[in-house]
């Protein structure tokens, strides 16, 4: 079975960073994909970065290149969201997921394992 468990939000200042990271349990194909997700309140769950079994990583939004990154361990256990830059707006509850069919993808429905989230929040 496989587990993902998120840590490392908090309360940050605006242009702060914080590194968050999902420790997984149970990868055991090279089809694992880890995505991270982020929910605000009163919007939709939206995809931010994902990366795949061999390191490969994609962005999905293209406004935003460049503040956040994803990197994955080298054995695997664990995937980390960097972000830098941060402001109010990314105030959300952040979510990683994984998905056993190699595809990086921004949409949630792909992915079939959650973590319980994190809660980062950027005060002014």
């Amino acid at each position: 079975q496989l587990q993902l468990v998120e840590s490392g939000g908090g309360l940050v200042q605006d242009g702060g960073s914080l590194r968050l990271s999902c420790a997984a349990s149970g990868l055991t194909s090279n089809n694992d994909v880890i995505g991270w997700f982020r929910q605000a309140p009163g919007k939709e769950r939206e995809g931010i970065l994902c990366v795949t079994s061999s390191g490969g990583t994609a962005d999905f939004r293209a406004s935003e290149k460049g503040r956040f990154s994803v990197s994955r361990d080298g054995n695997k256990s664990a995937v980390y969201l960097q972000m830098n830059s941060l402001n109010p707006d990314d105030t959300a509850i952040y979510y990683c997921a994984a998905n056993q069919d190699s595809h990086c993808s921004p949409n949630e429905i792909d992915y079939k394992y959650w973590g319980q989230g994190t809660q980062v929040t950027v005060s002014s």
